[in-house]
């Protein structure tokens, strides 16, 4: 049985790891535990689990609830370098989980990561410190480990990378209703069951930029090797093309159980009940539209900074992540998104050759200067 650790355990990608957790008992032993402020959530997770490592942001109070029968409380960073932590599950939102993936890496863990934050923030550091320590990055987000899937065996001979996205919420609206749209309507994605910022990110498609940056790093493409294309049924979840033409697609009902299970498995497959199977004949056609730029501006911006390198893809999803939230509190509409994030980011001034202080303050600044542009 392998330890696991989850961060973001209360979250919903991080309840679905536990749903893997559940369906394979002689794989999995819950150790650990990570989540910022959700108390009731956390404290019905530990009287299941029974994990020994406890994290979390609450008050002393709640803290001292949890710290029973032996029970350590500690930050995340601490909990994932313990001997008896095998894999680590980062299902955090945001940057909070630069710092964890980086004591997982040194502490020479198995490593599942569907917080792409990480990557986007510190990709070469993070991509040069797993070499070093010998140390994979599984990606659980479902386009870049169909990417993972595809190139199995293949890695060596891939010309093209295609990452599918659905185009979210708003994908058949007016352009010119846009700026009338509410945060509940932007949280009713049409194929997938997603946290609030992720899903807002998918309805902006910042979150296929930042898959884009994401499969850069891991998989060591050239900008120009990575393509979008909407897919609105969300079954091809990306493909990859090879030198001689072929392609291969990761083909599977829209459910994050997959990609998860894939990553904490692997390399074994293993069936889950749980989880739908693909019907072709149920689904009759599956389609695919170009991505239209001026429905999308957050997704070229987005690109047009991370492509500068240095801390400007830190600024970028700092940036973001505070505009999100401007948004979905009611501060900004919903097309000042991109607005708010540019002009931020024209403020900004990057450091070459960044240490991860550099990358963090980075993202400190941008959040700071986004809330004070959307008066929050």
């Amino acid at each position: 049985m392998k330890g696991l650790v989850v961060l973001g355990s209360t979250g919903s990608v991080g309840l679905q790891t536990l749903d893997i957790a559940r369906a394979f008992p002689d794989e999995f032993r819950v150790v650990g535990l990570a989540a910022r402020r959700s108390f009731l959530p956390l404290m019905t997770q530990i009287q299941e689990f029974q994990p020994k490592y406890v994290s979390f942001e609450g008050t002393d109070d709640e803290k001292a609830e949890f710290a029973s029968n032996g029970r350590v409380i500690c930050s995340m960073e601490e909990m994932v370098a313990f001997p008896d932590v095998d894999l680590v599950v980062s299902a955090t939102v945001g940057d909070a989980a630069l710092g964890p993936t980086i004591a997982a890496i040194e502490a020479g863990k198995e490593i599942v990561l569907v917080n792409k934050e990480a990557i986007i923030m510190a990709g070469p550091i993070l991509m040069d410190l797993a070499r070093k320590h010998g140390v994979e990055l599984r990606p659980a987000d479902s386009e870049p480990n169909a990417i993972w899937q595809c190139i199995r065996g293949d890695d060596q001979s891939v010309s093209k990378l295609i990452i599918t996205a659905s185009g979210g919420a708003f994908r058949d609206y007016d352009i010119d209703m846009l700026d009338q749209v509410t945060p509940a309507q932007a949280l009713k994605h049409p194929t997938w069951d997603m946290g609030p910022k992720i899903t807002v990110d998918s309805a902006t498609l910042m979150n296929k930029a930042l898959e884009v940056i994401e499969a850069r790093w891991l998989f060591d493409m050239h900008w120009d090797d990575i393509e979008v294309v909407i897919h609105p049924q969300s079954l091809i979840h990306s493909m990859v093309e090879f030198v001689d033409g072929s392609v291969k697609a990761q083909i599977s009902p829209p459910d994050m159980r997959l990609p998860i299970q894939y990553s904490m498995l692997y390399p074994k497959r293993a069936p889950n009940a749980a989880i739908q199977r693909f019907d072709a004949v149920a689904v009759g056609e599956m389609t695919f539209k170009p991505l239209d730029p001026g429905r999308y501006p957050c997704f070229e911006l987005a690109l047009n900074v991370a492509k500068r390198g240095g801390t400007w893809p830190a600024a970028l999803n700092g940036a973001d992540e505070m505009a999100v939230a401007a948004f979905l509190d009611g501060h900004i509409k919903f097309t000042d998104i991109p607005v708010v994030i540019e002009k931020a980011l024209h403020d900004f001034t990057s450091v070459d050759d960044p240490s991860i202080d550099d990358i963090i303050a980075a993202s400190t600044w941008a959040k700071k200067r986004v809330a004070q542009i959307a008066g929050m």
